[in-house]
């Protein structure tokens, strides 16, 4: 990653709320409702437009560059607030399509979630998540067709149900826009009974009116 496209990075700002980082709050955020109730945290590092965000995702999901994966994670770990000092700390990633997984080669969510966890130092469960069923992109769906393509596509498989039992999860993606995918996988792991989930990705959608910066 050159330092041009870091220079070219377009960081969310500040002020910004301080459940979800979304920035330009001052007083109730307008962008915390695409988060399930019971995530206590959202951070993302950078706008997905406006900047390089959107194409150091794109080399790194389709043209083959899992290395990205190193300077970008190395970013994402200087986020705040994601760790809880004395909590059972984890790191999950939201699973890849099967056929999409092996047309890549490899989950770009897994490879940040294991690169992290190196920064951080806690444990990373690639394959706690699983998909039940395969889903289309949601590249082109609405907020709503997004909802009700990953409506409990995603498990906890049996070997991981104990870990999670009481444990402070983060859960890893490249990029969020609505929330319905990482809203999926979090209900899954409650369900499994993990006491608090955040999520963590790079890139973060602008939201209607979000103003650029």
């Amino acid at each position: 990653l050159c330092g041009v496209c870091v220079a070219r990075l377009s960081l969310l700002g500040s002020p910004r709320c301080e459940r979800c980082g979304h920035p330009g709050i001052r007083s109730s955020c307008n962008w915390c409702h695409n988060l399930d109730d019971r995530v206590g945290l959202a951070r993302s590092l950078c706008w997905m437009t406006g900047g390089s965000g959107g194409e150091i995702v794109h080399a790194l999901k389709y043209r083959g560059w899992p290395a990205l994966a190193t300077p970008m994670a190395e970013r994402v770990s200087r986020l705040d607030g994601l760790l809880r000092p004395g909590a059972r700390n984890a790191l999950l990633s939201v699973p890849l399509a099967r056929a999409r997984e092996r047309e890549r080669g490899y989950n770009q969510s897994a490879v940040l979630a294991s690169e992290l966890a190196a920064h951080w130092q806690i444990p990373v469960w690639n394959t706690a998540l699983e998909r039940i069923r395969d889903t289309p992109s949601q590249t082109a769906l609405t907020p709503q067709q997004r909802l009700v393509n990953v409506a409990d596509a995603f498990y906890l498989v049996a070997a991981y149900r104990a870990r999670c039992r009481g444990a402070h999860l983060i859960l890893v993606d490249d990029v969020i826009t609505t929330g319905a995918t990482m809203n999926a996988c979090a209900a899954a792991m409650f369900a499994a009974g993990a006491r608090s989930v955040a999520y963590v990705t790079f890139g973060r959608a602008r939201a209607p009116g979000d103003v650029p910066t």
